[in-house]
């Protein structure tokens, strides 16, 4: 069973830093594109930033130049390093991946979330 194991959310005050790790387990086959999603009070989950394979990375545009995506294949990581928060990034974060299988067939798979408060 894939399992994302997400932590390094918490609160921090308006032009903080934080960084968010997701790592997964359990999964012998290849992680293609792994990612960040975001979901605040109210609104519907968006995507933040993602990664694939190769190292290739997309970020939506409100968190270009400050947030990071990386990623470590050797022990199937992600993270994502958040600079200059303020209180719009304020959300619930959640790590996803997609995993190929020999079928052909590809998963989606979603961590559990972890809260981030940006807030004086």
């Amino acid at each position: 069973q894939v399992q994302l194991v997400e932590s390094g959310g918490g609160l921090v005050q308006p032009g903080g830093s934080l960084r968010l790790s997701c790592a997964v387990s359990a999964s012998i086959f290849p992680i293609n594109n792994m990612g960040w999603y975001r979901q605040a009070p109210g609104k519907q989950r968006e995507l933040v930033a993602t990664c694939t394979r190769g190292g290739s990375t997309h970020y939506a545009d409100s968190v270009k130049g400050r947030f990071t995506i990386s990623r470590d294949n050797a022990n199937n990581t992600v993270y994502l390093q958040m600079n200059s928060l303020s209180s719009e990034d304020t959300a619930v974060y959640y790590c996803n991946v997609d995993i190929s299988y020999p079928s052909g067939a590809s998963y989606d798979y979603w961590g559990q979330g972890t809260q981030v408060t940006v807030s004086s």
